[in-house]
C-alpha cells in the first residue's frame, strides 16, 4: 500500500530528532548541548476509506485531514 493520500498527495517527510544534554540556562545550568542528531520520518495518518467517486464505490487511501474536511464522500 502506498503511503500517499489519494486526494491531497500528503506523504512521508524526513526530519531530525535532536538529543540534548545539560541543564538549561534559565534553570541555573550552562546551557543545553547537542549530543546527537538522528534522522527520522514523519508519516501521515492515512486511513482506508470506501468512497463514492463518479457514482461507483472505490477503496481509497486518504489522510484524516481530508476525511474531516469532507473532501471525500464515504460510501
Amino acid at each position: 500500500m502506498s503511503r500517499v493520500c489519494d486526494i491531497c498527495g500528503k506523504h512521508k517527510v524526513v526530519g531530525g530528532h535532536i538529543t540534548r544534554r545539560g541543564l538549561a540556562k534559565k534553570k541555573g545550568g550552562i546551557g543545553m548541548h547537542v549530543v546527537k542528531n538522528t534522522k527520522r520520518t514523519f508519516s501521515p495518518n492515512l486511513q482506508t476509506v470506501h468512497a463514492v467517486v463518479d457514482g461507483r464505490h472505490v477503496t481509497m487511501t486518504v489522510c484524516t485531514q481530508c476525511i474531516r474536511s469532507n473532501k471525500v464522500v464515504k460510501a
